[in-house]
């Protein structure tokens, strides 16, 4: 180990202050607060609809520091409806399960859903300042669309009955911008949230992480590694991730005798990483980059949307690290507000559809605290009833399979949203397939592209209908009824046909096996919302009822 800290391999451009336009008061149609990636998320999916923004951030550039680092498929699904999927899937290290160890004993090794019909990894371990990287690149693709206003503290907001006033300052000067939609993403401390005093309520656990990155060469495989009680640091909960450009994430836990300000010092965390690395057996030298401490919460507000203010990530719930829900909830959050906002902002839908929003993502947020929180009181017990609790799981766990369930972290999966009142209630029986309100399970399909066709998958037919719905109409020679095709001209509405045959201008199942997933036959219906979330399905489809579904959920002609 050296004592001298290594920086980042990442070194971000640093921007000057942003200027606003003219000398007056501004109005922009949509205000975001926060440059992260749930903001940058957020500027890029209204964009999409080809709606402008203007995004305030605080600080001269994309972070710095050890933040998310796990990005899931659902995401990268997200990042590549967005355009910035290439720079993912080039700098991150995708994995796809991992390694649980009591003491010296392995006693779990979980495999998430990985199949050959995937398009993209389970996960991709990636730094945070490259994710915003990657979406800031998109974002600046767009200057026409996206302003964004580097080194602008928001100092005050007030709502109006037509949406909010937000006074900001910069080095150079002060002003104040009205906006009709303000969206506020400005993280865990946000401003926002603190200037309508709104309280984040649930849980805030006591147990201590203290989180370190170093530089380290080596060849091990990416996977997820936990560590209980380990003889390089017993009593302790260690977990470790492997990152781009040799740089490793180690999280191990406090006793609660210990100082935390102490507990930061290098001369108290190098012990601690040379056993660990002594014990997983990785002999190559190693240098600190960052070294800071964590507690864990699992907190949320009741409502997103507070009238014309509308809460997202960090912002809107702080959710444990364990099971890596915090940026993948955040990024969920996004993809969901910005289709929503766009139609009301474009006239297609009235504001109560992002009443839809607030009940969708909270229900979400609730459900990634539930399982964050069992992974949490595993991996942090509170009492010393869950601490009894885990070490008879463990001890267990190498000889009896059925209790290793307990030990499994619970990853993030994509959240469906069973109770949505945007879903068209499913009139037939479907003994298979996406119900109303769950995202589309991935399949390769064989794409229309300029008269013939090209390998694809399932999700590129939403990414292909660039904001719009997507209808998937199953036939097995490619044929569309005329009356829901002209559907397509009266509503925001992309149809494609999904064929048996290989005809010209339909998507081919050439692979046989998408009629059997969607449980599908000749004139089956599924309509997808711009999130790739399945709003309804019929077993023999009238348009009548596509518009009546659409206009149930608010999208006008």
């Amino acid at each position: 180990m050296s004592d001298t800290f290594h920086p980042y391999p990442h070194v971000p451009k640093v921007y000057p202050p942003g200027k606003a336009v003219g000398t007056g008061t501004q109005h922009v149609p949509v205000l975001i607060v926060g440059g992260g990636p749930v903001g940058l998320a957020t500027a890029l999916g209204l964009a999409r609809h080809g709606v402008r923004s203007v995004l305030l951030e605080a600080d001269d550039g994309v972070c710095t520091g050890s933040r998310a680092i796990c990005i899931s498929r659902r995401s990268l699904e997200i990042m590549a409806r967005l355009g910035a999927l290439d720079g993912f899937l080039a700098k991150g290290l995708p994995w796809a399960g991992g390694r649980s160890f009591y003491r010296d004993e392995e006693v779990l090794h979980f495999t998430m859903p990985q199949d050959a019909n995937q398009k993209l990894p389970p996960m991709v371990n990636l730094a945070q300042y490259h994710i915003e990287q990657f979406l800031l690149d998109a974002a600046e693709r767009q200057p026409e669309l996206i302003d964004i206003r580097w080194q602008t503290k928001v100092t005050r907001v007030e709502r109006r009955a037509d949406g909010a006033s937000v006074t900001v300052t910069t080095p150079e000067r002060n002003y104040q911008i009205d906006t009709d939609w303000l969206v506020a993403a400005d993280g865990g401390r946000s401003v926002v949230r603190e200037a309508f005093g709104l309280k984040l309520q649930g849980t805030s656990y006591e147990g201590r992480y203290v989180i370190v990155d170093i530089h380290l060469k080596s060849d091990r495989p990416t996977e997820r590694l936990a560590y209980f009680d380990p003889p390089s640091n017993p009593g302790s909960t260690v977990l470790v991730h492997k990152q781009p450009d040799d740089i490793w994430r180690i999280d191990y836990q406090l006793r609660d005798d210990e100082d935390g300000q102490a507990a930061v010092l290098l001369e108290n965390v190098a012990p601690r990483v040379d056993s660990l690395l002594a014990m997983m057996g990785e002999t190559a030298p190693w240098h600190p980059v960052w070294i800071t401490i964590y507690k864990a919460n699992a907190l949320t507000l009741d409502k997103y949307r507070h009238g014309p203010v509308l809460f997202a990530g960090d912002a809107a719930h702080l959710v444990p690290i364990f099971g890596v829900r915090g940026a993948n909830s955040g990024i969920d959050d996004a993809d969901n507000l910005a289709w929503k906002l766009a139609y009301v902002v474009k006239g297609q839908a009235p504001p109560a559809l992002l009443d839809s929003y607030s009940d969708e993502r909270v229900y979400a947020a609730r459900e990634n605290l539930r399982h964050g929180t069992k992974s949490t009181e595993f991996m942090a017990p509170p009492t010393f009833a869950f601490e009894l609790m885990r070490t008879a799981v463990l001890g267990l766990a190498g000889k009896h399979a059925h209790v290793r369930s307990l030990i499994n972290p619970r990853q993030t999966s994509a959240i469906a949203y069973a109770q949505s009142s945007l879903s068209a209630a499913d009139g037939e029986t479907f003994a298979a397939g996406p119900a109303p309100g769950t995202v589309l399970p991935e399949c390769p399909l064989a794409l229309p592209d300029n008269g013939g066709q090209k390998e694809g998958y399932i999700t590129d037919l939403v990414q292909r209908a660039a904001g719009a719905f997507t209808g998937l109409y199953f036939s097995d020679d490619a044929a569309v009824p005329a009356e829901l095709l002209a559907l397509d001209d009266i509503l925001p509405l992309s149809t494609v046909a999904i064929a048996r045959s290989g005809a010209q201008g339909c998507a081919w199942d050439h692979t046989a096996q998408v009629f059997s997933l969607f449980d599908a036959r000749p004139g089956t219906f599924y309509l997808v919302r711009p999130d790739g979330h399945v709003l309804g399905r019929w077993r023999q489809v009238q348009a009548g009822q596509v518009v009546a579904a659409l206009a149930a959920a608010g999208i006008a002609r």
